[in-house]
């Protein structure tokens, strides 16, 4: 840390109760108030340095032997006056980054210009400012720090400014040319970062060493800084990412479980002060969003979910939380389940998660995947002869742009099986609502979902949890369900459900049926139109093979991935004879009765023994047919 001592004279400064007087063998002849304090001191040595004092003592009618001048507007109190005054006497002060900014607003006060003396004081600190505590790091760090106790001064007179801009360039300089002595970062130790050199290797190691230091600055210095640092252009995204994410651990540390235990604490004595605190984590929180980097993967997808819960919880602006939900679509297939589950805190909604926000992250998501590149028109032999540089250029950047297509095809397939997962943890909630489900569900892409396992055992969960859903709710929420997309165990589990609709357990056993046929030979052509629907869902023998020789890897605690304890599909028969008829004439969502669309689809005779015995192989026992 820089030091400036000024004056070779004994300090003679001395108090008795609440007045401050000087060791001399003149009486004096000015007292100065300041706020309670009282200074009996001298006129000759103080006029002639500081012109306000001049002025005031010009203007005042005051003709006792001590003339009273008050200044109870004086910035920096009465430490900062004492160093002017002393000054003044010549008798020496030491200047530091500690208060530099204080005594610099105060010989501005006064007006101790080169215009009253050659080599005020003014003069001096400008030049130990420049030179001295703004060519350190510690130095600019705390003298920036110390702007915050008089923040209009300081920015009067360029004080923050140039404390900024000079944190702002040595950032963007190696760490080994800067000149540390202390360091201010948290949990270390000042005397063995001043003896050894192990933390300023750790520091030059690392690309980031600036981080954890601006990070003990407030908000509004932070942000201003990190806004130099990046309108710099040296620093990459990715460490301005970095910075962010440990100024919010430093800042907003267990917001969630802070918070939620206030929730509902009503108009306690500690109402006002959480209050505050809640209003300064907002803060916080929203001057991080507007501080994130536009690249895509500057920052986790998981940190940019902890924000977003946070400001669920801490009621931000609603631009800051959708500019977090595009952030989040853009990235979403890094995110986990975990994350996902953002605690709803809105009065007005009885369920446990925030299911808004997460279908605002998908809608983000799907609309910030680009479309498939269309291919290159095809080349004249002129052209061809003609190829240049240029060409070869935009060759390669349509091989990138198909990369990212199919990257995004990639990401569109882990988003589904994130969402069906997310499905699953939040189906558990009695007062979620099925639309909600439901929009969840077809938010993701038919091509997405390669198997609809993990959907089935969402909606399975869903149907345990909402016993009270009628039967025209259980029919739209099976909709979203495509029974040609699961796998064996998946329909020995629905062929059992009696949760599920009857018309998708005779779908279920219709197509596995149909798929062990042709997988085994035992079929060898298969109507038109049963071809045409495999042929439009794209199944092929191949692909039928491979799913019923791969196992189930469901989850174990609702049993329904083993083949152990389920009963063979056909004994089920008569419980499919008792709900037949109660699909044979079925009724829509609007009460309306229609007829079944599994009689017109695949054909299916009236009679219930009749239909079950097409399910079959066809070179089952005759026992067995009865």
């Amino acid at each position: 840390m820089k030091f400036m001592k000024l004056g070779s004279r004994p300090d003679t400064f001395y108090t008795t109760e609440a007045v401050r007087s000087v060791s001399t063998e003149v009486s004096s002849d000015l007292i100065i108030q300041i706020k309670g304090y009282r200074y009996l001191l001298h006129k000759f040595p103080l006029f002639s340095k500081c012109l306000r004092l001049q002025r005031l003592c010009s203007e005042s009618s005051n003709s006792s032997p001590q003339q009273l001048i008050q200044l109870p507007d004086f910035p920096g109190g009465v430490e900062a006056f004492e160093i002017c005054a002393k000054f003044c006497y010549g008798i020496t002060i030491t200047l530091s980054s500690f208060n530099i900014v204080s005594a610099r607003c105060a010989a501005e006060y006064l007006q101790m210009t080169e215009e009253v003396e050659k080599g005020n004081l003014i003069c001096k600190l400008d030049c130990f400012l420049n030179y001295c505590i703004l060519r350190g790091w510690k130095d600019s760090l705390l003298t920036l720090q110390s702007t915050r106790s008089l923040p209009l001064w300081s920015e009067e007179l360029g004080i923050t400014s140039r404390c900024i801009d000079a944190i702002a360039l040595k950032t963007q300089a190696h760490p080994s040319r800067l000149n540390w002595l202390h360091s201010t970062s948290r949990g270390r130790d000042d005397a063995s970062l001043c003896n050894g050199t192990e933390s300023q290797r750790h520091r030059t190691a690392s690309k980031g060493w600036w981080a954890e230091d601006i990070a003990e600055l407030g908000i509004d210095l932070y942000w201003r800084t990190v806004v130099a640092i990046k309108a710099g252009g040296r620093i990459p995204a990715y460490l301005i990412g970095e910075a962010l994410k440990i100024y919010a651990s430093r800042w907003l540390p267990n917001i969630c479980k802070d918070v939620n235990g206030n929730k509902h604490s009503g108009n306690d004595q500690g109402s006002e002060a959480t209050s505050d605190i809640t209003s300064k984590h907002r803060l916080i929180l929203e001057s991080i969003v507007s501080l994130l980097p536009m690249e895509k993967g500057s920052v986790s997808c998981g940190f940019l979910l902890k924000l977003l819960k946070a400001g669920d919880i801490l009621g931000a602006s609603y631009s800051s939380k959708i500019e977090l939900a595009r952030r989040v679509g853009l990235q979403l297939e890094e995110a986990n389940v975990s994350d996902l589950l953002i605690p709803s805190l809105s009065y007005t909604n009885e369920t446990a998660y925030d299911v808004d926000i997460v279908l605002s992250i998908l809608e983000q998501f799907m609309q910030g995947q680009s479309p498939p590149t269309s291919p290159p028109r095809a080349k004249t032999s002129f052209e061809k002869r003609r190829r240049s540089r240029s060409a070869e250029h935009i060759d390669y950047e349509f091989q990138e742009s198909r990369r990212s297509s199919s990257a995004s095809h990639s990401s569109k397939l882990k988003v589904a099986k994130l969402v069906d997962e997310y499905l699953q943890q939040i189906a558990r909630d009695a007062n979620l609502a099925l639309s909600k489900v439901i929009a969840l569900a077809e938010a993701i892409p038919d091509f997405a979902r390669i198997d609809h396992d993990d959907l089935y055992r969402a909606i399975d969960i869903y149907l345990k949890s909402h016993p009270e859903l009628s039967k025209s709710e259980r029919k739209k929420l099976c909709r979203v369900l495509d029974c040609k997309k699961l796998s064996m165990e998946a329909c020995m589990h629905a062929a059992q459900n009696d949760l599920l609709p009857l018309r998708v357990v005779v779908q279920v056993l219709f197509f596995e049926h149909a798929r062990a046929a042709v997988a085994g030979g035992q079929v060898t052509d298969l109507p038109s139109n049963i071809k045409a629907l495999f042929v439009n869902h794209g199944d092929d023998t191949s692909r039928i093979q491979q799913q019923l020789g791969s196992k189930g890897t469901g989850p174990a605690d609702d049993e329904w991935s083993t083949a152990s304890g389920l009963k063979s599909p056909k004994s089920k028969l008569s419980t499919l004879r008792m709900k037949l008829a109660e699909e044979d004439n079925d009724i829509d969502d609007n009460g309306h009765v229609r007829t079944s669309k599994l009689k017109g689809v695949f054909s299916i005779p009236s009679r219930p023994k009749r239909m079950l015995s097409k399910l079959w192989p066809s070179n089952r026992s005759a026992s067995e047919r009865h």
